[in-house]
């Protein structure tokens, strides 16, 4: 639920929606004729390939492109590699994708590879990266990290989205085996779960510290769970990790309870999906399926120069394809109707103040997006607190001039990291 104040200088209360009381099972879309599989690493022409298309790959099988590759994918069917080709995300770095084909004959009655998984976080790490959630275990598993707190969010970090709620209302006692899970395979001593304070749950949680977190918008991110129960302000340009915290989603520990009962990777992933109309749907849908599956379930039609949002209405980005496959990570997916986007514009700055007094970090948001449209990415960062931001996309929301911060704020961040890359 979304309001905007009445009078210019209040903070726009932005309320996290809520599922319902008692949540009907996801709309389950079944398995497609070919999943498309997002694997972060680079096609060298020059190496030798540990796949190629034509490949026949098992249900639960890892795909490393080759031999000396550290990022691998699991394939959710049994079937054959029919396309290996490179993709570009939204900030134009390239990657590659893996279209499967599925057999029908094998994948129906096909069980998924097992795995001999240790009690360590190594055994974890080296099979389990790809589970729904994405549990950060390459994170966990990283011998210069020293994590000592783990925090469970069951709070979903932007509007409109209700899926990691539904997982903490329907599957608590799995996140509790989750929990235990995650004690044995990690060193970690201190552990804390944030459950949403208008939200209902009747098991007994003892495996944790217990955070109520606020029902207004940003309470949910990281850096806020930090400030408002942890006591801890994120300096600028670090991240959690680097302080010895990290967060992981209720679905990532419950996936994680489930491979560890059944020794196999379970692939179904529950997402929030917003109608043109603004009405919710809830899905599970196997990891690669393309999008345009879940909108034909729900007779979504997206036609040019409509908007595909994916993540929620404040932090989520737009994709140019329907074909964009459903990712570990992927919680939300808006569709917008033409008529219904907002206009950017390419308005100056009014100095209106609305995006200083309604942002958490108190950053000087009228000058910084100033060295920003000019490309000045390290004077923004040295003098007006670039890397501060929690990018909650606050500044965006109540712009008078209607330019979008929020995207020039995610640039500046990526185009900085790039000049002290080549430095």
């Amino acid at each position: 639920m979304i309001k905007r104040p009445f009078f210019a200088l209040t903070r726009p209360k932005l309320g996290y929606d809520i599922p319902e009381p008692d949540p009907k099972e996801p709309k389950l879309i079944p398995v497609p004729s070919n999943l498309i599989l997002l694997l972060h690493d680079l096609i060298d022409s020059a190496g030798e390939p540990l796949i190629k298309t034509g490949d026949k790959v098992e249900k639960g099988e890892k795909l490393y492109l080759y031999k000396d590759s550290e990022e691998y994918t699991v394939s959710p069917v049994a079937g054959t590699i029919k396309v290996i080709d490179t993709y570009s995300d939204d900030f134009g770095n390239t990657s590659t994708y893996l279209v499967i084909n599925t057999d029908p004959g094998l994948t129906a009655g096909t069980d998924a590879l097992r795995y001999e998984l240790k009690d360590t976080i190594t055994s974890a790490d080296e099979y389990l990266r790809t589970l729904p959630g994405a549990p950060p275990l390459k994170t966990l598993a990283d011998p210069g990290m020293k994590i000592n707190t783990i925090v469970i969010t069951c709070g979903d970090t932007d509007l409109l989205s209700t899926t990691h709620q539904y997982i903490a209302l329907r599957f608590m006692d799995e996140i509790k085996e989750g929990i235990q899970v995650l004690k044995r395979i990690t060193p970690v001593s201190r552990f804390c779960i944030t459950i949403p304070e208008n939200l209902t749950i009747k098991a007994d949680i003892t495996t944790a510290e217990v955070f109520r977190t606020s029902t207004i918008y940003p309470s949910n991110l990281p850096q806020m769970i930090l400030k408002d129960h942890l006591n801890i302000v994120l300096p600028a340009g670090k991240k959690p990790e680097d302080m010895g915290i990290c967060f992981m989603t209720a679905e990532a520990v419950v996936s994680l309870a489930r491979a560890y009962k059944t020794k196999t990777v379970c692939h179904e992933k529950v997402l929030t999906v917003i109608g043109k109309q603004g009405t919710p749907y809830r899905v599970t849908a196997t990891i690669g399926t393309p999008l345009r599956r879940i909108f034909n379930a729900f007779s979504i039609q997206a036609n040019e120069q409509d908007r595909i949002v994916i993540g929620g209405p404040m932090k989520g980005f737009a994709t140019y394809t329907i074909h964009h496959p459903v990712q570990p990570d992927m919680d939300t997916v808006i569709v917008q109707d033409k008529t219904n986007i907002a206009e950017l514009s390419g308005n100056p700055c009014v100095n209106c103040g609305k995006c200083i007094h309604v942002c958490p970090a108190q950053i000087p948001i009228n000058i910084l997006v100033r060295y920003l449209e000019a490309g000045l990415y390290e004077d923004a960062a040295d003098r007006y607190d670039l890397l501060s931001c929690i990018e909650c996309g606050l500044c965006a929301y109540v712009c008078t001039a209607r330019i979008p911060i929020y995207q020039y704020i995610r640039l500046g961040k990526h185009e900085l990291l790039k000049l002290r890359a080549d430095a």
